[in-house]
């Protein structure tokens, strides 16, 4: 196993490659690093989502003289969020050597970055388009650059940049290197890097062949709260075992300390431990004291544990080899497992090309509702209540049970005894009308509807009978939670009252509804 110390680069950027959190080089920074910091032009051909941002950017800040003031790096991106994002990498790999590092993009007013650019920037990270208007204006001058680096050129030349791309290129030193990092070679790139680079080292990763097992996949549209739908799942899943992966070991324990914040008891997994640490937590796991394990890939290699019954992706996978690998967690032995992936917007890019490349596709799933999960967790406590009844180990309790049947009616007095019971482990049951204690999101207002899960309500009766009869977009309407005989909807408050008089005129799964708002939970 290579390390980035091992690749040469000195202790500020090792600094700043520990506190990022990364464990080890991924095999694209592996392969590219070397050939960059030693002066050659590089063609990468790698998907998204495989670390190449780092690839490029070690070897920049390693490079930077930051005792110049001048722009000694450029690289193109194809959307202002990759530049944004690039630029961000950069900086927090450059931090501890003073790298300045500027994103250039549209939509932005153009005064401020010409403010930042005549103060004086190391690396410009920007769109074509952008560049270009600063190279018109002179206020970007490219006459010191050492390295430029087209990031996702394929999508470049899709969106139609190669002019702008040759144009910038041209005003460039003919000495400088280029780093080209593009998923596919069509001959247009071909023609681009001939004309460019000087006899560039060839790098190809691609997926292993592997299969992934028989084990339910599934994936999560998240947003910025990763940690709230993450203690969503859990309390909706109630995994046995689970591992939840992130991509860095600093990622590792801020996830951990969240969830131990919110009341669960995992245990974290990482490099930052002693491997006396890593020991003790691994065998806790695997003796079932410890149920839910945060882990990096690196730290979790070598822990064969028959009974993980789930797989969270915290972080998207950087590969399809990384997903194929964790998904290999769970589902041994002959148990069942589930794979679950949270993807952000922006991440859904990657989930594409996870799913091409093992062929498989990976079903949606709408993150449950609170509601949903206080349902859930009461179906569960049903279960152990008819396990207990099962087993039969309840002779202590009869003679109580005989005295209370004899003053009150024995279906009263178990409901009674039922209703303590799931009190003390906090659950409560949802009554008719009565809206969930968690408010709606901002800006709605939960409606209550007399119909439910045995009158055949599905969500999208609920969502078709909104659109037709109120003209509410299907997108604007919210949470859906059906209980067995009613529902709650979630619908824009300003149209509130106006969607409660259309349903109220009409029928659902050819039965009159009354629809109101949905009082407060007591």
């Amino acid at each position: 196993m290579t390390t980035f110390a091992q690749l040469g680069l000195n202790e500020e950027v090792l600094r700043a490659i520990d506190e990022i959190g990364y464990e080890e080089p991924t095999p694209i920074q592996e392969a590219t690093i070397p050939p960059l910091m030693a002066g050659h032009d590089v063609i990468a051909q790698a998907q998204t989502g495989t670390g190449k941002t780092a690839a490029f950017a070690i070897p920049i800040v390693e490079k930077t003289d930051t005792r110049s003031r001048s722009v000694q790096a450029l690289v193109l991106a194809p959307t202002r969020e990759l530049a944004m994002q690039v630029a961000k990498a950069t900086h927090d790999l450059g931090r501890f050597r003073n790298v300045r590092v500027l994103p250039v993009y549209g939509g932005q007013p153009i005064s401020r970055q010409i403010h930042a650019l005549g103060k004086g920037v190391h690396v410009v990270v920007g769109t074509p388009g952008r560049i270009l208007d600063h190279l018109r204006r002179e206020t970007l001058s490219l006459g010191d650059v050492r390295m430029a680096v087209l990031d996702e050129a394929d999508e470049m030349l899709d969106m139609g940049f190669v002019e702008d791309i040759e144009a910038i290129l041209a005003q460039a030193p003919s000495e400088r290197q280029t780093a080209l990092f593009s998923a596919t070679m069509p001959p247009e790139m071909v023609r681009l890097s001939k004309r460019f680079m000087r006899e560039p080292v060839r790098v190809m990763i691609k997926a292993e062949t592997a299969t992934v097992p028989e084990v339910r996949q599934v994936y999560y549209e998240v947003g910025r709260d990763k940690v709230d739908a993450l203690s969503r799942i859990l309390d909706f899943e109630q995994p046995t075992s689970a591992i939840v992966f992130t991509r860095t070991r600093v990622g590792a324990q801020e996830v951990a300390d969240a969830l131990e914040s919110r009341g669960y008891a995992p245990e974290p997994l990482h490099g930052d431990m002693s491997q006396a640490q890593r020991e003790a937590v691994m065998r806790r796991f695997r003796d079932g004291r410890t149920e839910t394990l945060v882990a990096t890939d690196v730290a979790a290699r070598g822990l064969d544990i028959e009974h993980v019954s789930h797989v969270i992706n915290y972080d998207i996978p950087e590969s399809p080899d990384g997903y194929v690998h964790r998904v290999g967690r769970t589902a041994r032995a002959g148990r069942a497992g589930e794979a679950i992936t949270l993807v952000s917007p922006r991440e859904r890019r990657q989930l594409s090309y996870i799913q091409r490349a093992i062929g498989t596709t990976i079903q949606r799933r709408r993150l449950p509702s609170p509601t949903e999960v206080a349902a859930r967790r009461l179906e569960l406590f049903s279960q152990t209540v008819r396990e207990a009844v099962e087993q039969g180990e309840y002779e202590g309790y009869l003679d109580i049970a005989d005295t209370l049947a004899s003053e009150f009616d024995p279906l009263e007095v178990a409901a009674a005894a039922l209703k303590l019971a799931a009190e003390a482990r906090g659950l409560t049951v949802m009554q008719a009308g009565e809206s969930p204690s968690v408010p709606a999101e901002d800006g709605m207002t939960r409606l209550f509807l007399d119909l439910g899960r045995k009158d055949g309500l599905r969500p999208q009766d609920v969502v078709g009978a909104i659109a037709n009869e109120a003209r509410i977009p299907g997108r604007d309407i919210g949470a859906i939670d059906i209980f067995p005989r009613f529902t709650f909807v979630e619908v824009p408050s300003p149209v509130a009252n106006r969607v409660i008089t259309a349903l109220n005129k009409t029928n659902v799964k050819g039965l009159p509804v009354k629809a109101s708002v949905a009082r407060p939970k007591e």
